[in-house]
């Protein structure tokens, strides 16, 4: 109750500083630590740009992550300023405070706090500071100590510190070409050019959603730090140029890569790029052709990945073959197949897919792939021995009430199958003239009837959604 009490206090002490941003301003030098964290939460959920330049400028701790999301209108506006408030050069007057911020964290709806608790005081650490580059503070100090072994100096506390300490600021990155967008990494851009290497841009995420737009901002970014590349409608072999310096790489997501560069060489020369990530844990491929094709993909991939999104990728059961007799097939946890012919032929691959998935699956995505009652109850064994599933999607295909009814009946034994996203039951349809029509009274007591079903085996705490909810 005290902490509680007091963390209230701290609130409002800092919403009325802020009230007077001139005088806060004023204050920053001698405002005491516990007062800061409130006050940039304040002042960053409030707009004032003004006061978050001078925050960063005398931050006392080693980090600060801004954590949560902001409105677009002036989100931009917040970044500029507390990058701004960034100290990456000696300070001209000798006698004035050192900077003690390290690492800015412009990265979005992260887990970690404002700040990370400082373990040591001499060695303050940041659990989200960079590990990869030789421009990190990490490597930059481990040279820096290096240097100082070999020339036999002993470290004192009455040294001087070197003219400039590094900084990291951590950001996603996103090229799409607007207008506000373009600025801002115009201005990202200035900043680590005038810093004359002492600000190392440390980008984990990149997304690039137009090709053809400025890509300057690439030359100053180092690919080694990046964890998670998106990107659309774009030639495969740009991809594979981009994934060769990404040697740390988690998640890749691609989207409406043109047909005809999934083939042949440039094919090639991409599976030879995944071949060297050994750290991939998730790979998103939409609109990218991989028919007859999967297996290929499956080779140079790490065991480990969990994680397959295969939307519209033309997969054939073959492919489905491949993924059940991969060695990935044993670690997934979640699966998405939708757009996917894979049940016109035989629902065989997909039924020894599910068996082996089994033990490890999570989350389940076949929407509009065409599965007909028969399919579905062929493969329902094998889906009901999934007991890790939580969620389940197979929207826009063609099912029965009946067949509905039998897949609740078998699925309430999932004790962890929380979400159930289903297709409107055919009945609900009407055929009028060339088009048919929703009737939603009819749906209305499909959704009556599976609630009423469900409340009478006590599991409430599954939910049944029709697609067009």
């Amino acid at each position: 109750m005290e902490q509680k009490g007091t963390a209230t206090l701290l609130e409002l002490a800092a919403k009325s500083l802020l009230s007077n941003e001139p005088a806060a301003i004023h204050a920053l030098e001698e405002l005491p630590r516990d007062l800061f964290v409130p006050l940039f939460g304040a002042a960053f959920l409030g707009g004032h740009t003004k006061v978050l330049k001078e925050l960063v400028r005398v931050w006392p701790f080693c980090c600060l992550h801004i954590r949560t999301s902001f409105r677009e209108k002036s989100y931009y506006e917040i970044l500029e300023a507390m990058i701004d408030g960034l100290q990456i050069l000696p300070a001209q007057n000798p006698s004035a405070r050192r900077p003690k911020l390290r690492i800015l964290d412009l990265r979005q709806d992260l887990e970690c706090e404002t700040t990370c608790s400082e373990f040591q005081k001499r060695t303050p650490s940041c659990s989200e500071s960079c590990i990869y580059s030789q421009h990190s503070i990490l490597k930059m100090k481990e040279a820096r100590q290096h240097n100082v072994q070999c020339l036999g100096i002993v470290h004192s506390e009455s040294e001087p510190q070197s003219a400039w300490e590094p900084v990291e600021l951590l950001v996603d990155i996103s090229i799409s070409g607007t207008l506000r967008k373009n600025q801002f990494l115009s201005f990202l851009q200035r900043k680590v050019e005038q810093s004359f290497g002492s600000l190392h841009l440390c980008c984990r995420g990149l997304q690039i959603d137009n090709m053809s737009s400025d890509r300057s901002i690439l030359r100053l970014v180092d690919m080694g730090c990046t964890d998670y590349l998106e990107v659309k409608n774009a030639d495969l072999s740009e991809v594979t140029t981009l994934v060769s310096e990404m040697i740390h790489l988690t998640s890749l997501s691609l989207f409406n890569i043109p047909t005809k560069s999934c083939k042949g060489r440039k094919f090639r020369n991409f599976l030879t790029g995944l071949e060297r990530l050994d750290n991939l844990q998730d790979i998103s491929l939409s609109f990218f052709y991989l028919k007859n094709q999967l297996q290929k993909l499956l080779r140079v991939l790490p065991p480990e990945v969990d994680i397959f999104y295969l939307s519209s990728c033309g997969l054939s059961n073959r492919d489905v073959t491949a993924l059940s007799q991969s060695p990935q097939a044993t670690h997934i946890m979640l699966l998405d197949l939708s757009n996917n012919e894979i049940f016109s032929e035989d629902y065989g691959p997909f039924q020894t897919l599910l068996e082996n998935v089994s033990g490890t699956l999570q989350h389940l995505e076949v929407n509009n792939c065409q599965i007909t009652d028969s399919a579905l109850s062929a493969v329902l064994p094998a889906l009901s021995r999934c007991t890790r599933l939580r969620v389940l999607s197979f929207v826009h295909n063609p099912i029965t009430m009946a067949m509905l009814i039998s897949l609740l009946q078998q699925l309430i034994s999932l004790m962890e199958l929380k979400h159930v996203i289903y297709p409107i039951p055919v009945h609900c349809y009407e055929q009028r003239a060339s088009r048919s029509r929703l009737n939603r009274r009819k749906l209305a007591k499909v959704q009556a009837q599976l609630k009423v079903m469900l409340l009478a085996v006590q599991r409430d705490d599954m939910n049944w959604t029709a697609s067009h909810e």
